[in-house]
């Protein structure tokens, strides 16, 4: 099967299958503040990643690319990013390093959005060259290398080998030329992969947990015959992985994804210390159901919402959300106590 056909494949099975609702958010909350003496013209939504300025903690995360139809898609993601000033990242670029007739299927982000934060997107194993023609393809202003080992494992021509994928990173984050950002695809991260990545130089992580888009789901899905089933529900998180990053904090520039869904969910993420919030899902099927007006519509409000939350929590930046106690509970918390993971400090932050 073709590179096209999976991408179409992706597209399709991301839009059908339903919704997780294994993020771990509903086991976090926040502390009420009855006094907060605070105001909401004064809230402050601007972040940074790797150094570049963002007008907003919200990004659209990497969806697709590499097909005919998929670069109308990405010409409306890009249009929605243009008219709600967010960053946006592409699909993997793979498919175009190969064959130069789908480069297009990219390049319209940077044409839609010529002034726009744009993230290229490669796999891990990417050599330094194959990251330099990937960042020059869309004017790239930081690059995506993500790790999906369980989704190799489970695609019918996925990847078999992934040893020595620890220096390619270190290889691409010294030769590339811009910020380079680590992303799971769906599988969370551990303290174990966070020590690790220390040691590549890389300066932005994004956790991208348990949750959102599984593409375990959409592999079997395109399996024949006996399917991974099981591994479905590999993985961390999205809260665990933020929880269990708490030690590298000052390390790592981290982006909280999978499953994020609403404002709640993103003051969530910026509360365990994440400096921005990719979606995906969320935002693919309303912009496909209903239009480039309607998923401005639902970003703007998204953005409201996040500022009447800050407003809330007595701050005036999205950033102060990580000095306000969180409490977390459930199965997160029971993770987090067999991990080491200190959960009394976030719960008495500012006491």
């Amino acid at each position: 099967m073709s590179i096209e056909q999976r991408k179409l494949d992706h597209v399709r099975y991301a839009l059908e299958l339903p919704i997780s609702e294994s993020t771990g958010f509903s086991d976090l909350s926040f502390v009420h503040r009855a006094l907060p003496e605070s105001d909401l013209a004064d809230v402050s939504l601007a972040t940074s990643i790797g150094g570049l300025d963002l007008s907003s903690p919200i990004l659209l995360n990497a969806m697709t690319g590499g097909a005919g139809p998929t670069e109308a898609i990405n010409g409306k993601l890009a249009e929605l990013a243009k008219h709600c000033g967010i960053a946006m990242a592409v699909g993997s670029q793979r498919a175009a390093l190969k064959d130069p007739a789908l480069v297009s299927t990219y390049r319209i982000v940077r044409d839609v959005n010529p002034d726009g934060i744009i993230i290229g997107n490669l796999g891990a194993g990417a050599t330094v060259e194959d990251a330099k023609r990937a960042v020059e393809m869309i004017g790239a202003d930081l690059l995506h290398l993500h790790l999906n080992v369980a989704q190799e494992l489970t695609m019918p021509e996925g990847d078999r080998s992934f040893s020595g994928l620890v220096e390619k990173i270190r290889q691409v984050v010294e030769g590339v030329g811009v910020p380079v950002i680590v992303k799971e695809v769906g599988n969370g991260m551990s303290i174990e992969t966070f020590r690790v990545l220390a040691e590549t130089g890389v300066k932005v992580v994004d956790v991208a947990g348990r949750g959102g888009t599984n593409f375990v789901a959409i592999e079997n899905r395109r399996r024949s015959g006996l399917q991974f089933q099981h591994m479905e529900s590999w993985g961390q998180t999205t809260a665990v992985s933020l929880l269990e990053a708490q030690e590298f904090l000052h390390r790592f520039d981290l982006i909280g994804s999978g499953g994020v869904q609403n404002a709640h969910d993103a003051a969530k993420c910026l509360a365990l210390g994440a400096k921005a919030v990719g979606l995906a899902g969320a935002v693919l099927r309303p912009l496909m159901e209903l239009g480039v007006e309607q998923a401005v519509e639902m970003m703007d409000h998204l953005h409201s919402e996040l500022r009447a939350i800050v407003t809330l929590q007595g701050c005036r930046s999205v950033l102060e959300l990580a000095e306000r106690p969180v409490m977390v509970r459930g199965e997160t918390a029971q993770w987090c106590q067999l991990r080491g993971v200190a959960l009394e400090p976030l719960a008495r932050r500012g006491l």
